[in-house]
């Protein structure tokens, strides 16, 4: 699960480690927030070089995990966990230290929280979408969207697959099927011109509606006929998006206009950032 927190309006990147049960933060990002350097990168080796000690921790503890850059690229990026990040702190004067600390604690509480109790996730995620300036009708299907989406991504793992490339493969066969369109051309329709934007933020509720029949029914399909091997989840996933595309056609035929929209919700929100809710 990948994710990004904000302190005081500024971005941390971060990571859920399912295996540990807890969140690593980029050592980087933090650096830059208690330092309000230009180039916290440089930041860092400087003070890795005045506090040996930090430096021999930072090689043999902290570990390299993968996040996404400004650019919307994923690279392996210094992260450390609460504990870490402590230690970190102990290095660098600032009076942003024990805000932060406050902060790291708070963001903790608040994922075991979610764990216990999924609906403080919903919630959470309601409340962004709502300052974003979305409806509460269109929140409610976008939210049924992603976790319709995130059984799917279960159901993909639970036959084996595992890479991002292998559910791109998977999540564009159903679009195809369902739309005529693949994520990247739906993107282009919508005018999104950032990696990092979602297109699903800025579906109508008739293009939610028929992306949650095609993920729903692939799902389906999947977990009835349980393929072995990549090809045949790649062929139900092919099925699944058609039910939703013959769905469509039959909709448009009726409406006499078509379900695929050019309308995002860049100018109502006056905010393009994505939440990085789906794999």
């Amino acid at each position: 699960m990948g994710n990004i927190k904000l302190f005081q309006n500024q971005k941390v990147r971060t990571y859920w480690d399912e295996t540990e049960q807890q969140w690593y933060f980029s050592v980087v990002d933090v650096v830059g927030i208690l330092t309000d350097s230009i180039n916290p990168t440089d930041y860092l080796k400087k003070i890795r070089k005045r506090d040996a000690s930090l430096s021999n921790y930072l090689g043999t503890i902290c570990p390299q995990v993968e996040m996404q850059t400004l650019s919307g690229k994923k690279r392996k990026t210094l992260a450390g966990n609460t504990e870490n990040l402590f230690r970190i702190i102990q290095s660098i004067p600032s009076p942003k230290a024990e805000p932060f600390k406050q902060w790291l604690a708070k963001v903790g509480y608040e994922r075991v929280q979610e764990i216990e109790d999924p609906e403080l996730a919903q919630e959470r995620m309601k409340y962004i979408y709502e300052q974003k300036g979305y409806s509460k009708d269109w929140i409610d299907k976008r939210i049924r969207g992603i976790a319709i989406r995130q059984n799917l991504t279960d159901e993909w793992k639970e036959r084996g697959i595992r890479s991002d490339c292998d559910f791109a493969i998977l999540t564009a066969e159903i679009s195809k099927a369902t739309f005529g369109l693949v994520p990247s051309e739906y993107k282009e329709i919508k005018g999104l011109t950032k990696k990092s934007q979602n297109h699903r933020d800025h579906m109508t509720d008739f293009e939610l509606i028929f992306t949650m029949l095609g993920e729903k029914v692939t799902t389906e399909i999947s977990q009835t006929e349980k393929p072995d091997t990549f090809p045949k989840s790649k062929q139900i996933a092919r099925r699944g998006g058609n039910v939703a595309g013959v769905a469509r056609k039959e909709t448009e035929k009726e409406l006499g206009r078509s379900i695929i929209s050019e309308q995002n919700f860049l100018d109502q929100s006056g905010n393009d950032e994505t939440l990085p809710l789906e794999e």
